[in-house]
């Protein structure tokens, strides 16, 4: 009798374990694709919290004005939905891109320098239309002041938020990130 080798090993394979890294074209396969990418670090920092806030403040801004008729107010109100509209989508497109780890696989672009010039050009365009808005909210003698004055108050608390991202990108691009130990350098 011939002896047997004692482990043995064997490999099957099929024409569709090829197609994604984790054996087939299911829909667990892709999900499983999906979270290893997210940075669950990331979700837990204080520039991710802003930015949900800043979601979710932006959505609450922007369906407060959208739910004013228009009725012949000024161009401020155009000028605020537009800022309203445009940066709720972009900072959901950003959140999304940062929460799926797109700066680590695109390290052509510069990150922190992109995202710190977006946090500090919202927070300047969510300054004016802030302006215009409570400015258009107290000419107003309608039913619908009290919209106004709500987006305005959101348009407000809209520009600090992005304020306080500015910054905190600002400290990340400049390298500081909070550690008052990596600014003594001994001699």
């Amino acid at each position: 009798m011939a002896d047997f080798p004692s482990k043995v090993t064997t490999e099957t394979s099929s024409p569709h374990s090829q197609s994604s890294p984790h054996g087939g074209t299911d829909l667990r396969g892709l999900m499983a694709g999906i979270t290893t990418r997210m940075d669950v670090s990331f979700v837990r920092s204080i520039p991710a919290m802003l930015m949900v806030a800043e979601t979710v403040a932006g959505l609450l801004h922007w369906a407060l004005v959208a739910s004013t008729p228009y009725l012949g107010l000024s161009r401020a109100y155009g000028w605020v939905m537009f800022v309203a509209v445009t940066l709720w989508i972009l900072s959901t497109l950003l959140f999304l891109t940062l929460l799926l780890s797109v700066p680590q696989r695109l390290s052509v672009v510069p990150w922190t320098v992109t995202v710190m010039m977006y946090n500090g050009v919202a927070a300047l365009l969510y300054l004016t239309a802030f302006i215009a808005n409570a400015a258009t909210a107290t000419a107003l003698n309608n039913a619908y002041v009290g919209h106004l004055g709500a987006a305005a108050f959101f348009g407000a608390a809209l520009t600090l938020l992005y304020g306080a991202s500015a910054y905190l990108s600002y400290l990340d691009w400049r390298g500081d990130g909070g550690n008052a130990a990596s600014s003594t350098v001994p001699t």
